[in-house]
This record gives structure tokens, sequence and C-alpha cells, in this order.
């Protein structure tokens, strides 16, 4: 295991409370509520390298485990995790894991990394998601598709494209601080 420099703890710190901060800003629509939290998850893989973005929703995760009120509408702890929604918080790491592999596969056309790593990352959360309500709701899948899925398309192919462009902004200005301050 490779330890993080202090450059990459403060900003994988910083995309943990940008993650919780995105769960607070919270609408109810149903069983799965509307949050920011896909476009700071878009963010992740563009502004941090290796397996940093899996270890920030990791944290993000764990901290929310623990009882910190970092889950939408202010929620926590394991239950958050083995209720119905919590399929979907486990498939942002997932995502997150997946988006990085493609984001640095050299195989790939570097043009098709970052909207494809995004397209796995949104894929991963609703999958496993929906997977999970299912089992813990007693829905059935088109039932499960139509709460939690359907409504949250659009917005969430917006959310990623806000993320990405976000992301790449910042992924500048910190590349260019960097040059003058060497």
């Amino acid at each position: 295991m490779t330890t993080m420099n202090s450059h990459e703890t403060a900003r994988v710190a910083v995309c943990v409370a940008l993650l919780a901060v995105s769960a607070w800003v919270s609408i109810p629509l149903g069983p799965v509520p509307f949050t920011l939290q896909t476009m700071v998850l878009a963010m992740l893989p563009v502004v941090l390298s290796g397996h940093l973005a899996a270890w920030a929703v990791g944290i993000y995760l764990l901290l929310g485990a623990i009882g910190l009120p970092v889950f939408a509408g202010l929620a926590a702890g394991v239950g958050v995790l083995g209720g119905p929604t919590g399929g979907y918080l486990i498939g942002f790491l997932v995502g997150e894991i997946l988006a990085t592999l493609v984001r640095d596969a050299r195989a790939l056309p570097h043009a098709v990394r970052l909207p494809l790593a995004l397209v796995l990352l949104l894929a991963a959360s609703y999958g496993l998601g929906t997977a999970w309500f299912v089992v813990s709701s007693g829905s059935d899948v088109a039932a499960a598709l139509a709460l939690c899925v359907v409504p949250f398309v659009v917005p969430d192919v917006v959310k990623l494209a806000c993320g990405a462009a976000l992301g790449t902004a910042v992924r500048h200005a910190l590349s260019a601080s960097r040059g003058a301050t060497a």
C-alpha cells in the first residue's frame, strides 16, 4: 500500500467534505432523494489521481456508517447503508473504482475515457442501488426503476457533465498553482 502525501491527503479530505455537503442539498422525491452527490462523484476521477477517488468515497461511507450525519437528510449510521437506498451509496464506491480503472485505461482512446468512466459510475450506482432496493423493500424491478432511477436519469446526466467540467477546471487550477509555486 502506498502512502498519500500532504497534497493528496488534503484533496481527499476536501472531496469527502464536498460529498457530505452535496448530500445535505437534498430534495425528497420518494424513496431516493435528489442530491448533488452525482456532480461531486463526477469530479473525483478528474481531480484525484490513482485510487484516491475510491478512498474519498470509502472514507465518506465510513464516516456515515460510524454516525456522522453525512448522508442525505443529515442521516447517519449503518442502518442507512443497510436501508432501502444503501445500495446506491455502496454503488458510489464501486462506481468510483470502475471510473478510475477506465480513466487510467491506456488502451482506450483518451477522448472516450472520461465519458465512459462517468457512465460506468452512474450505472454501478443505479445497478447496485436498484438491486438492493428490490431486495430490501420487496418491490419488483419495474417499480424500483420507476421510483428510483427513471426520475433521476436526465438530472444525473446533467450533474455528471457539470461535475466533469468543474473537475477539469479544478485540475487546471491546481496544475497552474503548482507551476506558479515551483
